[in-house]
């Protein structure tokens, strides 16, 4: 009701609301490695690099845990932190302590968008600082 025939054509088109912003959209939509939405023109370009990215993920996650060295959960924690098998004790304190500047909302002016993200990242740290492969001394 109160539309013109032009917004309800609109409306209707299979690429509605493709263009709004989605937080997925937005400038830091890209901060976990997967693309942002507004990346591309095309919806299906868009859904295969994310599924491409989820897919390269669980790949990197399961070769971690063959291994050895780490379980699958160490595995998934050190993917939340963006570390490979090569880290050490010292690499993992330096990136933790990295992504909890950036993703603190006190380093972001209170904006509390990246919460869950930090929470993420402090729960694979406390579990990795834990971690045999790391308190044995081992790489």
């Amino acid at each position: 009701e109160g539309m013109s025939a032009e917004e309800i054509f609109a409306a209707q088109a299979p690429g509605a609301g493709w263009r709004t912003e989605s937080p997925s959209s937005r400038p830091t939509g890209g901060v976990d490695g997967m693309p942002r939405w507004s990346d591309f023109t095309d919806p299906l370009d868009a859904i295969s690099a994310r599924a491409s990215g989820i897919k390269s993920r669980a790949r990197r996650e399961a070769e971690m845990a063959m291994d050895g060295r780490f379980s699958t959960a160490e595995a998934k924690a050190l993917e939340t932190m963006g570390l490979g098998l090569e880290v050490d004790l010292r690499g993992l304190r330096r990136r933790y302590s990295e992504l909890v500047r950036r993703y603190h909302p006190d380093r972001n002016g209170g904006d509390r968008q990246h919460e869950a993200r930090l929470n993420r990242v402090v729960e694979a740290y406390q579990l990795l600082r834990k971690s045999g492969a790391f308190v044995s001394g081992a790489k």
